[in-house]
């Protein structure tokens, strides 16, 4: 499955009325609501928002005011025609004064998340773990040789630790010239986003 890598705004007017979408990176359905009450917070005079999110296999639509079907429903299809997961999709409406119809509605929103989709960088998800290990300092030289790929986080100490994140086929491959130089001390589970192909 596909999902997006950061949090794109993106803002369209139609017929006098202000559509801004915010399309954020989300993986715990506990967050959509947080994330919601923010974006209340700083569009406070806004007249709908409305949104749609798919977090691993569950969706849900919300239409805010507007008529039945108009608005979650088209952003939550938006979002899977586009195969996205851990997506959510928040259309922010400010009412222009021009009636746009059932029609219109359904235009505009799916308009609205398509565009702001457009302007997002996709990546594949993928499992992986996030790595801890301990080395001496006399192995950073070989260790940084293995990891020389990887976002490395260091700390000094007696010994240093690294944290790194890492796939788990790649995992696999370095494992072994790993647990030469160093000593394993944390392995957890993730899920992690890679550039599509």
């Amino acid at each position: 499955m596909k999902t997006i890598k950061e949090e794109i705004i993106n803002e369209i007017i139609i017929n006098k009325s202000r559509f801004i979408t915010i399309i954020t990176p989300i993986s715990d359905t506990e967050k959509v609501k947080e994330k919601i009450e923010k974006i209340k917070k700083e569009y406070k005079d806004a007249t709908h928002y409305c949104f749609g999110y798919i977090i691993n296999s569950k969706e849900k639509c919300f239409d805010d005011g507007e008529p039945s079907g108009t608005a979650g429903m088209p952003i939550l299809n938006i979002l899977k025609i586009n195969n996205l997961t851990n997506v959510l999709c928040i259309v922010v409406r400010y009412f222009g004064g021009i009636k746009l119809g059932a029609g219109g509605l359904v235009r505009a929103y799916s308009s609205s998340a398509k565009e702001a989709i457009q302007k997002c960088q996709i990546g594949m998800l993928d499992s992986g773990y996030q790595i801890t290990i301990e080395l001496d300092y006399n192995n950073t030289k070989s260790v940084d040789y293995i990891l020389k790929d990887y976002d490395i986080e260091k700390s000094y100490d007696e010994k240093i630790k690294y944290t790194f994140k890492i796939n788990k086929t790649e995992y696999e491959n370095i494992k072994e010239s790993l647990n030469n130089y160093s000593k394993l001390l944390n392995k957890q589970e993730i899920t992690m986003i890679k550039d599509e192909n």
